[in-house]
């Protein structure tokens, strides 16, 4: 069944683009995941072969860099999926404890406030992405500019924020939080 299903017609829409938008974010991070995982590869290779190999550099000058780069991206892009199939931190004991209108006050409640503080982050991460991009920032080891990192990770905080709106706006409704479909089914997948 369709996550949004139950919610009213003139949200649908607005609710799938939330959703579609978070799992792209997650793509995203699954992709700087794989890139992260090859530069580390390549990193160890080219090590290993310098021993061998006279003139080969020991490692890749910018593999400590970039690979930091990677991993914020993968941090803040996978955020908004994980949210949206349920994969956050709860306080479990706690929320055992409530009835189901006490559950649903505590998810409506924090997702309010996961969304104000998201909100916050995302604000500031666009005025610094914007910063340095107009002052056409570098990193003084690549050469790299620096919004072009800081832009992935600040639209992972922006699809992050949005799903703890969405997230908001199910609880508020009474629907499910959680999408099932994007739930792993055990610990080997």
């Amino acid at each position: 069944m369709e996550p949004n299903a139950e919610a009213p017609s003139w949200l649908r829409g607005p609710l799938n683009v939330i959703d579609s938008l978070g799992r792209l974010s997650g793509w995203i991070a699954a992709l700087a995941l794989a890139a992260l995982t090859l530069l580390i590869l390549s990193e160890i290779t080219v090590r290993l072969l310098s021993s061998y190999v006279p003139g080969l550099p020991a490692g890749i000058p910018t593999a400590w860099e970039v690979s930091s780069y990677l991993m914020g991206i993968a941090f803040m892009a996978g955020s908004a999926m994980t949210l949206r199939a349920g994969g956050h931190i709860r306080v479990a004991v706690l929320m055992a404890q409530l009835p189901p209108h006490g559950r649903r006050l505590l998810d409506l409640a924090s997702s309010l406030l996961g969304f104000a503080l998201t909100g916050f982050l995302v604000y500031s991460l666009v005025w610094f992405t914007w910063s340095s991009f107009d002052r056409g920032q570098t990193s003084p080891s690549s050469d790299i500019p620096l919004w072009i990192p800081e832009a992935a990770i600040t639209f992972g905080a922006a699809t992050l924020c949005l799903q703890m709106l969405a997230r908001t706006i199910h609880a508020a409704l009474g629907l499910p939080l959680d999408d099932e479909r994007l739930k792993i089914a055990g610990p080997g997948e």
